[in-house]
């Protein structure tokens, strides 16, 4: 596993600052999707697995913030197929992060991020709804987590899950809501265990907190002002650059 980079730097803070504040307006309802940028581009600046830790402590803090906004509101029956698979899947990440090679961990995230790329472009959505078995909610669940050890990348696949059922926002909302608040208090522990949360990390973790609920004001605020449209198009276009950076450097020494 790569050393990790000390973070004294302010010209790290100019690209901290505002992916902790784009992570905070996708918590605050603008949508899942913009929360994928935050470790693809930290980890221009710093190895992967480091930009995954100095993130955890934040994204638990705004956790608490968004179920209690969404408090009341979730899908019974969901969370008993996610869940459970969730925790299998962090598991395994926890293995994989461990042992992956650096350069393919990246490789890794990059597809995943390219992959939700491709699903917003296709905007391939059913007017129908369905539903699907508690099989395959196991199963997305287990791929959700493993890809949230990784790098909290874990809505496209608990995404891929929900969205054909068609459910209420606000309910959609709070469902992956709880999911992902599960996903990061669980990671707590994966990540301590593998020596992630350092004195450093949580350092870092610490200045960029206040950023939380700014962040999460700032999503509900841009929410009622702000084409979504063009917001999107912004995140998945940063999307498309890390993803395409991240898969090349495997092949650059």
């Amino acid at each position: 596993m790569t050393r990790d980079v000390l973070v004294s730097d302010p010209a790290f803070y100019l690209l901290a600052v505002p992916v902790v504040l784009l992570v905070g307006i996708s918590k605050g309802g603008f949508g899942g999707g913009a929360g994928l940028v935050a470790v693809p581009l930290l980890s221009w600046v710093m190895p992967l697995p480091q930009a995954a830790a100095i993130l955890l402590p934040i994204l638990c803090a705004m956790d608490l913030f968004a179920l209690r906004a969404y408090r009341g509101n979730y899908s019974a029956a969901n969370l008993r197929r996610l869940l459970p698979g969730g925790l299998a899947g962090i598991a395994g990440g926890a293995l994989a992060f461990g042992v992956l090679d650096e350069r393919w961990l990246r490789v890794l995230v990059g597809v995943i991020a390219l992959s939700f790329v491709v699903q917003w472009a296709l905007g391939s959505q059913s007017s129908k709804a369905t539903a699907p078995g508690a099989v395959s909610g196991v199963l997305w669940g287990a791929v959700g987590g493993f890809a949230s050890t990784l790098a909290h990348a874990g809505g496209p696949p608990v995404s891929v899950y929900l969205l054909p059922q068609r459910l209420p926002p606000a309910l959609f909302v709070g469902t992956t809501v709880i999911v992902f608040t599960m996903f990061n208090y669980v990671k707590l522990v994966p990540y301590a265990w593998l020596g992630q949360l350092s004195a450093d990390n949580l350092a870092t973790s610490l200045v960029l907190l206040p950023l939380a609920p700014l962040g999460i004001h700032l999503g509900r605020w841009l929410l009622r002002r702000i084409d979504g449209v063009l917001f999107y198009r912004i995140v998945y276009g940063l999307l498309l650059i890390t993803g395409v950076k991240l898969i090349s450097e495997v092949f650059v020494d």
